[in-house]
């Protein structure tokens, strides 16, 4: 999945994630060419629909998996192969992995923070709630990551439109979880979970940023090598907390495999290309059809529950989303910056 952290444009590896949220690459994304065709390539909106599908039936696939395999297996298929596939494109174009000892070290933190434990905690999280529910919780990542920056990126000053944005997303959450009604039917430790692996990726994207920033490398080279160091992860977890698989059932073999090759190696690199032909602010908009597709495959294929209060409530947290994301304009930005200047000269002016 692909979501915007404020005062920065980045690719999520949400778990759909992947999100990500994205979205999600460590290195800066190439400058937008607009309007730059290529050949034989389907059109990008096509492309569009295909990623939002693509990264909305990821929950359904993850629920699936976890039908056979435990979470932390579900994860390790998941980044394994998303890790052949991005290593296969790589090899396709002769590049490099990333070299240098500190990029290795912050890559393995970034791992860790962007898909070694979300990717875990959103399987965790589909053991007790609806893959729908899932998709719905996986869309707050933009809040969090709106209420982050504002403490950890100074640059990001809070704005009316922000803290509305805020509001009206975390009312969201409540609506979708039935807070007038006590949380009833709604799993506590299953949600939390899956808010917490939302919580995951704006925080390991501000680390990225602060980190990772203009390091060498292409995006795939910088995600493919990311993808490796969380695969490493979670097999010495999965070694140490599970037991191996008793068997390995075609649909849930299938679901880990797709959710490995398509829903995060296909699936970012399609996002790449988005990117570099249509700019990141319209790429990144894949992140609100995300949980609509997410929600309507849970009730179609799974016969999952539809309550009224979750539809709303999405609806209601892709607006407050919405907000965080959104940009002044021009003429705003520049009142805001003569504003702040004149307010920085009054301030030094001898009493």
């Amino acid at each position: 999945m692909s979501y915007e952290v404020p005062g920065s444009r980045v690719n999520l590896m949400s778990a759909p994630t992947t999100s990500r949220p994205a979205a999600h690459s460590p290195a800066r994304q190439p400058a937008p060419r607009r309007g730059a065709g290529r050949a034989g390539c389907l059109d990008w909106r096509l492309r569009f629909a295909l990623l939002s599908v693509v990264w909305g039936f990821s929950f359904l696939l993850i629920k699936v998996g976890t039908e056979a395999f435990a979470p932390f297996q579900v994860a390790l298929g998941r980044v394994f192969f998303g890790a052949l596939a991005l290593l296969a494109v790589l090899l396709v174009r002769r590049e490099p992995l990333p070299r240098g000892p500190r990029t290795w070290g912050h890559l393995t933190v970034a791992a860790l923070l962007l898909n070694t434990v979300p990717f875990s905690l959103f399987a965790y999280a589909e053991q007790s709630i609806p893959s729908s529910l899932a998709g719905i919780c996986n869309a707050t990542s933009p809040l969090w990551g709106m209420a982050l920056s504002m403490v950890a990126l100074s640059e990001d000053r809070p704005t009316r439109r922000r803290f509305a944005g805020l509001g009206i997303g975390f009312l969201g959450v409540l609506t979708v979880l039935g807070v007038w009604q006590g949380f009833a039917g709604i799993d506590a430790k299953g949600t939390a979970l899956a808010l917490l692996a939302a919580l995951c990726y704006p925080i390991g994207w501000i680390y990225v940023r602060r980190t990772l920033a203009g390091t060498p490398g292409s995006p795939v080279a910088l995600t493919g090598a990311q993808l490796m160091v969380s695969t490493l992860q979670l097999t010495a977890v999965s070694a140490l907390f599970t037991s191996a698989p008793a068997g390995f059932p075609l649909w849930p073999t299938l679901a880990v495999v797709a959710l490995g090759a398509l829903g995060t190696g296909m699936a970012l690199q399609m996002q790449y290309g988005l990117v570099s032909e249509i700019g990141p602010t319209t790429a990144q908009m894949v992140t609100y059809f995300i949980p609509v597709i997410a929600t309507t495959a849970g009730v179609l294929v799974l016969g999952e529950q539809l309550h009224w209060n979750t539809p709303v409530g999405a609806v209601i947290v892709l607006a407050g989303a919405a907000l965080t994301q959104s940009r002044p304009a021009p003429a705003a930005r520049q009142e805001a910056t003569r504003a702040a200047r004149q307010d920085a000269q009054e301030t030094a002016r001898p009493a």
